[in-house]
């Protein structure tokens, strides 16, 4: 029952750290939406900087980058595979800001009043780009995801406390007899609830301490091997789900053992062998 209840736990923790992470993730993929400014020819690499270094004094800015041509050159030669300054005599790239926004200036009407008021600066700007669709698919799509994931955590809790329950019904049935015999020598039903109480008590703490052991390893080896995970499944989310699980595991055990007793305890001899 300890390893059945741990499978349980560590699937209802999936699905509440992925409940607790999606606000991580929704500012994550907000804030590595690429707004391009294009700098005039005029504009000298100092005063591309200088305007870098003020646009990131700006209440919605997150970070900017200032790629020359000749970067922006290199760049794109070693993406294509060759250098289209060969064959057309000259650099066709312009310098530019690459420039990430605040989450929560990320949305399709912010981009465009950023992008309007960044126009207006006509001698050093000349055109603001970004994938309005991409940023609107976006954030459509995050929304969908919120409430599946919020969907599927209310299903899993159904499932999780159903499985549980026929788990420890199974374990107290085989016991019936135990119980009734208990009740025969005068015993009270404290003292024979009692002991199924602690053993699922004992049993819950264990599982929720293996299933948080077994989710803590695999969050500690997405960190391995996916760069930029801290980011999204903080501390603060893993602390939630231990608790989450803890909580869960052990109210639902002591819950399911006490309506499982006591329903034999309620039951007379007769009723025992017909069921």
């Amino acid at each position: 029952m300890c390893i059945s209840t741990t499978m349980v736990l560590i699937l209802l923790g999936l699905v509440v750290l992925s409940v607790l992470t999606t606000h991580n993730l929704t500012n994550y993929v907000r804030e590595h939406l690429t707004v391009t400014v294009m700098l005039s020819d005029s504009v000298t690499a100092k005063e591309g900087k200088a305007l870098g270094q003020k646009l990131q004094e700006s209440y919605y800015v997150k970070d900017v980058a200032y790629i020359s041509k000749e970067q922006a050159l290199k760049e794109q030669s070693e993406a294509m595979g060759s250098d289209p300054s060969e064959f057309l005599g000259v650099n066709p790239f312009v310098a530019t800001l690459e420039m990430h926004l605040k989450a929560e200036y990320a949305n399709t009407d912010s981009l465009r009043k950023i992008a309007q008021q960044l126009k207006k600066n006509k001698r050093q700007v000349t055109d603001v780009a970004y994938q309005e669709n991409l940023a609107e698919q976006v954030n459509r799509n995050l929304n969908r995801v919120s409430m599946v994931l919020l969907g599927l955590a209310v299903l899993l809790i159904f499932v999780s406390y159903s499985l549980i329950s026929n788990s420890v019904r199974l374990d107290i049935y085989s016991r019936r007899f135990s119980i009734h015999t208990m009740k025969l020598v005068g015993a009270s039903w404290a003292f024979i609830r009692w002991p199924f109480l602690r053993r699922s008590m004992n049993i819950g703490i264990v599982a929720s301490l293996l299933a948080c052991v077994a989710l803590c390893g695999m969050v500690y080896g997405l960190y391995q091997y996916q760069p930029g995970v801290e980011g999204i499944i903080t501390w603060m989310e893993l602390s939630v789900m231990a608790v989450a699980v803890f909580v869960f595991g052990f109210v639902i055990m002591l819950f399911c053992t006490l309506l499982s007793v006591n329903k034999f305890l309620r039951m007379s001899a007769g009723e025992l062998y017909k069921i």
